[in-house]
């Protein structure tokens, strides 16, 4: 077997164990033979505002967190992209040949398969399933960014943080979660003395309880 169809044959099998791609063979083998795999570690920036798009991420295992930066470089999480799913700011940056305008980085170890933008359009003119696949993931992410607004607008900090705790249990799949204040801060943009504040307040009602770079949710 020649090292291409291997590779691709691997990728197929990748893409079969997707709940979002189970029943669209055709699109799999066509993601299989058009997209790039490539793995990232905890931490990576796998893309940047302001770069342009050249091709679409789906991510086959692991996770992104999505951030918004503002000019001062503090930054607010929007949305995290799970296995299956892809980024629909990319799809429509890419679309449009426009630069992107979040910054995407691996939740955890990860690894994307990446379809160039012109097969991305292929895709879409050949097959309506896929186009119904980037329509079910905008409309999450809105409902998404709509959830981002609403706590931004309307809910206090210690309600934020308690969601943001929430939502990374759900992602992990565990109530335990390894990390610092200052990279809850960071994803809500606030600061870490605040989110110090609230979660010791939070821990005295018995909601979580703190350890080292450690939060349990009860």
């Amino acid at each position: 077997m020649k090292f291409n169809d291997k590779r691709i044959n691997n990728l197929k099998m990748e893409l079969k164990n997707l709940a979002e791609l189970k029943s669209t063979p055709e699109i799999r083998e066509k993601l299989a033979e058009y997209g790039t795999s490539k793995r990232f570690a905890e931490g990576d920036v796998i893309l940047r505002e302001n770069a342009y798009i050249n091709s679409i991420p789906i991510v086959t295992s692991g996770s992104i967190r999505v951030l918004r930066t503002d000019d001062d470089g503090r930054e607010i999480l929007l949305y995290y992209i799970s296995s299956g799913e892809s980024c629909i700011m990319s799809f429509l940056g890419g679309l449009h040949q426009d630069t992107s305008k979040i910054k995407a980085v691996a939740e955890e170890e990860t690894e994307i398969l990446f379809i160039p933008i012109e097969k991305v359009t292929l895709l879409i003119r050949e097959y309506p399933e896929w186009l119904n696949y980037i329509f079910r993931l905008y409309h999450k992410r809105f409902e998404e960014l709509l959830e981002v607004v609403n706590e931004v607008a309307f809910k206090k900090m210690d309600e934020r943080i308690l969601s943001f705790i929430k939502k990374k249990c759900e992602l992990t799949k565990s109530n335990e979660l390894h990390l610092t204040h200052e990279q809850i801060a960071n994803e809500l943009g606030t600061a870490r003395v605040v989110v110090s504040r609230l979660l010791k307040q939070m821990e005295d009602e018995g909601l979580v309880t703190l350890g080292r770079n450690k939060i349990t949710l009860i």
